[in-house]
């Protein structure tokens, strides 16, 4: 009797072979954080050694001075709330249209054809040329900024939608009908689970662009909102300010998008993608 009819191998535990990461990779964060504090030495040191004038570049200590001094003002919160919600209202309605477009063009051959021309258009006309549109038809207020907002954020998510149900193999599509599935049994255990990584990936891409397109707005047309305020700091040379500014958007940016990744690894942990790059 051999020992696999024994049964004796069934009783050994498998070997597991783990490769240890690189310290770079194990350590990534820490490194991240120093080289931003190197970043921040350099500039300081630069502006000092060079003699730069404080209204081309203005240093570090100055501008932490002038965001501890914009943090205790309630109009710069003010401007940071409606920025903040220019950006989720907007980056919210990218992923609607986004999803439910890209979801739709994807099943239809005819459909991408006859809407595409029409899409793409929107992305490649510059926004700088668009926004006095929606300027006339959603006026100043928050309205045309949102349509900024939403204008840049959703392309990446329709592309994504429409690149996840066009990658759906025709040969799974017939399984399920041979098993006369129904449609939320074809949905939930075939569509969904092809389609969402690369539903979250394109939200992740879009992130970015969320905040852009709400500076961008706030930059063309408006007098309330970060971008609006950075415009009237640059007309007074506050310079440490509009740095200051600039550091805030930068960080919220920052937090906004790595919050959109951690959601992305948490939805989609049991991806291929996730599960190598942890």
């Amino acid at each position: 009797m051999t020992s696999l009819d024994s049964g004796a191998s069934l009783e050994e535990k498998p070997v597991e072979n783990k490769v240890e990461q690189p310290v770079y990779v194990r350590h990534r964060s820490m490194i991240g954080a120093g080289m931003v504090v190197l970043f921040f030495i350099l500039w300081e040191a630069a502006v000092h050694f060079f003699e730069v004038s404080r209204f081309v570049l203005t240093p570090p200590s100055k501008v932490f001075e002038a965001l501890v001094d914009l943090a205790q003002k309630d109009y710069f919160w003010e401007h940071f709330r409606y920025t903040v919600s220019e950006i989720l209202t907007g980056f919210a309605l990218a992923i609607v249209l986004g999803v439910v477009l890209g979801v739709l063009l994807g099943r239809s051959r005819l459909a991408e054809a006859m809407f595409s021309p029409f899409i793409v258009a929107s992305q490649v006309t510059p926004k700088v040329g668009l926004m006095p549109l929606f300027l006339l038809w959603f006026g100043f207020g928050i309205q045309s900024k949102i349509a900024m907002v939403t204008l840049l954020s959703f392309f990446p998510i329709l592309k994504a939608t429409m690149l996840g149900v066009s990658s759906i193999e025709q040969i799974k599509r017939d399984l399920f009908q041979v098993y006369r599935a129904s449609t939320w049994q074809r949905v939930r255990h075939l569509e969904i689970p092809a389609v969402l990584p690369y539903i979250m990936t394109g939200i992740e891409t879009a992130s970015v662009l969320a905040v852009t397109g709400a500076i961008v707005g706030e930059y063309l047309g408006g007098s309330r909102g970060l971008g609006a305020f950075i415009v009237t700091t640059l007309s007074q040379l506050q310079v440490d300010r509009m740095f200051a500014t600039i550091l805030v958007l930068a960080v919220f940016g920052f937090l906004f998008y790595s919050s959109i990744a951690a959601i992305r690894r948490r939805v989609v942990s049991w991806h291929e993608s996730v599960r190598l790059s942890n």
